[in-house]
């Protein structure tokens, strides 16, 4: 949406924001520097950065509130679960919010007029078009302009290729519980700095956050990034899933740009108007704003 917008295709958008979970893939934040180089500044186009904290660091921090990640849970009796997941409404959907107040004028807890709101794009494409909804409150308008122009996520694909982003990366922490197999390979063989972080936060965090530690709120059970409920580096990362062998034979047909983005296993990613491995959350965000 921010290179449509640059590029006059769609109208000029007055902002663009990128909340940041402080604990984004190395190459989200220089596929991002890139963007604003090439594409934002170009076009006069800003590009806000907002976050609430880094995700990593407060889980580990017994001194900070924590909004829990959807980590896998084994119970003492062998049964499963999952912790509740906060972290899309903490770290993406509350900064966003906070700064689209703040370039209104109104910053909380002032309270905004009926009239006064921003019309928020949404990038969703038509792959997902169940997932175009209103926004929960009234000083932000959604719209959905890749809904609006017709495009797949394989137009944006071929779109992007033409200018020369095919490898633009999704956008998620590096350590999210809803990745899958695929990603977990693509970190551990492609970044291996990044995947001992990963590793290391694996084991950091099974018997839960800090502060629930030191408040003696443990867990019952043990806590994991894996589904499968083991280490990381235990983890059966290797086993191609049927939903992945679903994926590549539906886009077997599909230009390389497609089954490239397929191979690095990054097909899905984390937004603020919608986690991956979940329904949305109340609240709703995202990164093209305009007046």
């Amino acid at each position: 949406m921010l290179a449509l917008s640059a590029e006059g295709i769609l109208p000029k958008i007055d902002y663009a924001i990128f909340a940041d979970t402080g604990w984004e893939p190395k190459a989200v934040y220089s596929h991002l520097d890139r963007l604003e180089r090439e594409i934002a500044k170009p076009a006069r186009i800003p590009i806000l950065r907002v976050t609430s904290g880094n995700i990593r660091n407060d889980a580990l921090d017994p001194d900070r509130r924590f909004a829990s990640m959807p980590l896998y849970i084994l119970n003492k009796d062998g049964k499963e679960g999952m912790t509740r997941r906060q972290c899309t409404g903490e770290y993406k959907i509350k900064p966003i919010k906070k700064k689209v107040r703040e370039l209104l004028g109104y910053p909380h807890p002032a309270r905004i007029p009926r009239d006064v709101f921003v019309e928020q794009w949404v990038g969703i494409s038509t792959d997902e078009f169940h997932r175009a909804k209103d926004a929960d409150v009234r000083y932000m308008r959604n719209r959905h302009p890749l809904i609006d122009m017709g495009w797949s996520r394989s137009d944006c694909i071929r779109y992007l290729s033409s200018l020369g982003l095919a490898d633009t990366p999704k956008s998620s922490c590096l350590g999210c519980p809803f990745h899958g197999n695929q990603q977990w390979r693509n970190i551990r063989d492609t970044s291996p700095e990044e995947w001992l972080d990963v590793v290391a936060f694996d084991a950091a965090i099974r018997q839960g956050n800090a502060r629930a530690n030191a408040s003696g709120n443990r867990l019952l059970g043990q806590a994991y990034l894996h589904r499968s409920r083991v280490p990381l580096d235990e983890a059966p990362i290797d086993h191609v899933t049927a939903a992945e062998w679903a994926a590549r034979q539906q886009n077997l047909d599909n230009r390389a740009s497609v089954v490239e983005e397929l191979e690095t296993g990054v097909v899905d990613g984390c937004s603020p108007w919608a986690c991956r491995g979940a329904e949305p959350e109340s609240a709703q965000g995202d990164f093209g704003l305009a007046s």
